[in-house]
Order: structure tokens, then sequence, then C-alpha cells
């Protein structure tokens, strides 16, 4: 219970005692106060009516109690404090947590700084978890979200609720947010955190309705989602695309996906959400897919986007269209040997081009990193 509590509730309360402290540390500090007071108090005595009212209440309590006992500190602030709320402003964006997120991805931070503390503080992921979806190491994904506090604290940035004219400058680190969530949530099977990002995908998609890449993200997040049903077999074995039962597919949420992607993709200049969910769109239209019109709209990504996650997905449709050779070109030598993906698809090629061994060692470095249990079995039975 408390566990999950805490995925659900830290976040939010860290941000609540944010913008009454002004201090991301404290507030943190006194969150976590508050946790482990309900750790050793409610076994006994019991979960209170509103449990995520008594952490937020409890950590506020804290917060007082550490402010009068700084001297630094003036009894003005403290009583200033005392007199807050921890409803603050609302501003043009209505659901609580995606304002936060909005909060949180303030432009004087790195993207990817930015990115990596709002996943922290209100996405519900770990630092492992983190570093999974950035493909950075832990201990660099940590520093970054270290090194992002320090820079709150010192630039004195104002932890505020932005206004409707800072949301445009807000929302790449917000739509990287909700895509990570959803890709982690994909990843490791967990049908909640994609739930999550599907439902702030739609609150963006209204609070921002002329926004194109708000609505590629949407359609590229409803088309992955519309696959789960035939993703796994019934002994929870994974099935791979061209495996799957089409006839499981979702078909009201790939209906709501290509629409968007009517609505969204701009033939002159198209954004990468909109790219990919387009790319997702013919993957789910027929009952097959076209892979070289895959690898041209793979092509179009690369030139706004040449990352090698994305040059890795480009390589699978290229080996559709040639072969595993040609595939297994243009892998080899990309820096990915973190990402489990990269190891599964060039144990297929291997596979694929009769190298056994060589095979079975990549489908064994996959499972070793791979954060699902049924991709590991999958993986483990390839080799």
């Amino acid at each position: 219970m408390i566990e999950e509590l805490y995925r659900a509730e830290y976040g939010r309360a860290v941000a609540v005692l944010t913008r009454l402290l002004g201090d991301l540390d404290a507030a943190e500090e006194a969150v976590q106060d508050a946790f482990a007071a309900a750790v050793q108090r409610w076994p006994a005595a019991g979960v209170p009516p509103s449990p995520s009212g008594w952490i937020i209440t409890t950590a506020r309590n804290a917060a007082i109690d550490r402010l009068r006992r700084e001297a630094k500190r003036t009894g003005k602030h403290v009583e200033a404090f005392l007199s807050q709320s921890p409803g603050g402003e609302e501003g043009p964006v209505h659901d609580e947590r995606l304002r936060l997120i909005f909060t949180c991805c303030h432009p004087a931070l790195s993207m990817t700084a930015r990115v990596a503390l709002t996943l922290r503080l209100l996405g519900g992921l770990t630092t492992p978890e983190i570093a999974r979806v950035l493909l950075m190491s832990e201990p660099a994904t940590a520093q970054r979200i270290v090194r992002a506090k320090q820079k709150i604290k010192a630039a004195h940035i104002p932890y505020r609720v932005p206004r409707e004219a800072d949301l445009p400058d807000r929302l790449g680190g917000v739509l990287a947010v909700v895509y990570l969530i959803f890709t982690e949530g994909h990843g490791a099977d967990r049908a909640d955190l994609c739930a999550e990002a599907i439902r702030l995908g739609r609150l963006l998609a209204e609070l921002m309705p002329d926004e194109p890449e708000v609505l590629g993200l949407l359609a590229l997040m409803l088309l992955t989602e519309a696959r789960r049903p035939a993703r796994f077999a019934r002994d929870g074995s994974l099935v791979l695309l061209a495996d799957q039962d089409r006839t499981l597919w979702d078909r009201s949420l790939i209906a709501e996906g290509h629409g968007l992607v009517r609505r969204c993709l701009r033939r002159d200049r198209p954004g990468p959400y909109q790219i990919q969910a387009a790319i997702n769109a013919v993957h789910t239209d027929g009952p097959s897919s076209d892979w070289r019109q895959v690898v041209q709209l793979y092509d179009q990504l690369m030139a706004l986007a040449p990352t090698p996650v994305v040059a890795l997905h480009r390589a699978v449709a290229v080996a559709e269209v040639e072969g595993p050779s040609a595939g297994l070109a243009l892998i080899e030598g990309l820096p990915l040997q973190q990402y489990h993906v990269f190891h599964a698809v060039r144990g297929d090629f291997l596979r694929r081009l009769g190298r056994p061994t060589e095979a079975a060692a990549a489908y064994a470095h996959a499972a070793a990193l791979s954060p699902n249990e049924a991709e590991r079995r999958f993986l483990t039975s390839r080799q």
C-alpha cells in the first residue's frame, strides 16, 4: 500500500512543498520523512481516510518544524510559509500532474536534465528506470538529477505554475516526459504507466489542439497500445509484430490513432512524433506492414532526429526490404551497448544469416539487459 502510494503521490507532494518552501531538496527531505513516518505508524494505527492528504500534511508539518529550527530563517519567513495553503495557483493547465510536469520542465535546464528530473519526481520512475529509457548509466543519470536540483537552487529558478505564454517553450520537455513514461510502461509491460501517459497525452491534445506534435505523440501512443492484446501469448510469452494475430488489435484505438495522424501530419515539415505516428499507422494499416514505406518514413525521421535508436529501427526496416546483411551493416558501431533491443536486433540478423553462435551470444546479452520477464524468456529461447 505505502509503496504504491509512494509511486503515485511522491512527486505531487514534493511539488506542493517545493512551491511553499522554494527549496526542492528541503521539500524532498520533508516528504521522505512523511513516508518514513507512515511506514512506522500505519501498520499499528491503520491507514488514514485520506492517505495522500496525510502525507502532504505530515510533510508540511515536518517542513515547518525544520524552518523553526533553522536560526538563519527569519520569523517572517516561517509565518509566510505557515500562511500558505498547499493549493496554490492553478494556471492554464487544470490537471494537477500535467501542471506539475509543465512546472518542472523549466527551459533554463538542459532538455536531458529537465526530463530526468521530471521523470524522477512526477513520472513514478526510479533512477534505474530513468537511466534505461534515457540510455544512460545509472551514475550519470543520478548525477544529472542532482545537478538539475543544484542549478534550480543556485540560479534561484522559481518553482511556479507556468503562464499560458510559457507553455510552448516547455512543451518539448513535457512531450519527452510523457513519451518516456509510455516507453517505460511498454517495455516493462506496465499497463499503469501506459494508461497514465495516454491520459496525459489526451489532456495535452485538449490543451493545445493546434500543436501537431502533441497530436502526433498521442497517435503514436494509441497505435502502439492498440497492439497490446496480441503482444503476448496465453502462456505469457512474447509475440513479435510479424507473428501477432491482428484480429486481437484494438480497432477503436487504431481508428482514433489513424484519424489523429491524418489531422497532424504536415507534408512540408512534420515533426519526429508525427513521423513515428505515421510509421505506426503503416504497421496497423492492412494485413501486413509496407516495409518500403516504413523505410522512407525512417529516412525522414533520420533527417530530423539522427539518433542511434532511430538508426537501429531504420536498420530493422531496411533488413525487411534488403535482407539481414544490409541491416547488420547499418547497426555495427552504433553506441547502444546498454540497450537490450540493439542486441536483440543484432541477434536476429545473425540468426537469419546462419551464424548461430554469434546470434546466441547477442540474444544472451539482450536477455541480461531486458527489464521485461516475457522478453527475457523469449530471448533466452532464441539462444
